[in-house]
């Protein structure tokens, strides 16, 4: 497979080794936003990732201990895991290194803690794959690469490394709107399982948005030895959820 390249009027090619020094084109913040929007249509919205049982458990009861939770996975899940991976598949996406991103691949899918947090992530890979191709020319090159790296099935950070890797954003940029999209779909998953009220959500999500930056960098400094996938309550209360008897969310 070869080095991702630009198509027309959407996808841009970036140096993974210059990219900090390349000015921010409007084209490829719009298309970092895109990404991380909530209206894309991958399902985000359909999954709580264990929020919801810690809901029925009684340990997310309100707004303070629903902000904490999320505050928590952030830094503690999402950040040493996902976020590290989507750091090191986008130069590989740009370079073309498909053992590297087989084996990132392989990781994300053997580290998922319970078997619907491996289903969420290989359906979501699943839909962005979908999305790709349904953009037709626009989303042609994210579908060409996708398709061709037969990954079987790609996991969604990897997915979406490849989709951010068509763009010329910076690697930093990205992971922030990869965070911000995942902070967005949990709030939204908090208000409904709480239940909270607006208020309380946008409270919430702006808490978040001051932690993203940190998460990010420290995801950024994550090696393969020191990247890992390690959390026990939440992959409890992710196995309980996958038998409770009522639920909004699919994970």
């Amino acid at each position: 497979m070869a080095t991702i390249t630009a198509t027309p009027r959407a996808m841009h090619t970036a140096d993974p080794a210059g990219a900090a020094q390349q000015p921010r084109s409007a084209a490829g913040l719009l298309q970092i936003l895109w990404l991380a929007s909530p209206a894309l249509p991958v399902g985000g919205f359909s999954y709580s990732e264990g929020l919801e049982a810690a809901v029925d458990a009684g340990q997310v009861i309100d707004e303070a201990s629903a902000a904490q939770w999320l505050q928590d996975q952030l830094h503690l899940g999402l950040a040493r895991a996902d976020l590290a991976v989507v750091a090191q598949a986008i130069p590989a996406w740009r370079q073309g290194d498909m053992e590297r991103i087989h084996a990132l691949n392989a990781w994300v899918l053997q580290t998922r803690e319970t078997s619907e947090f491996r289903l969420q992530t290989e359906q979501m890979g699943r839909s962005l794959l979908e999305w790709a191709r349904n953009l037709g020319e626009l989303g042609a090159g994210v579908f060409q690469h996708l398709q061709s790296a037969q990954l079987n099935p790609a996991s969604y950070p990897v997915a979406m490394a490849c989709a951010a890797a068509s763009t010329d954003a910076a690697v930093r940029d990205s992971l922030i709107g990869f965070a911000f999209g995942w902070a967005e779909n949990l709030v939204q998953a908090a208000i409904k399982s709480v239940p909270l009220g607006q208020s309380a959500g946008q409270r919430m999500l702006a808490r978040l948005a001051l932690e993203v930056p940190a998460a990010v960098d420290h995801a950024m400094t994550l090696t393969d030895d020191t990247r890992q996938a390690f959390t026990p309550l939440l992959a409890i209360h992710s196995a309980r959820h996958e038998t409770q008897y009522s639920r909004l969310f699919r994970s």
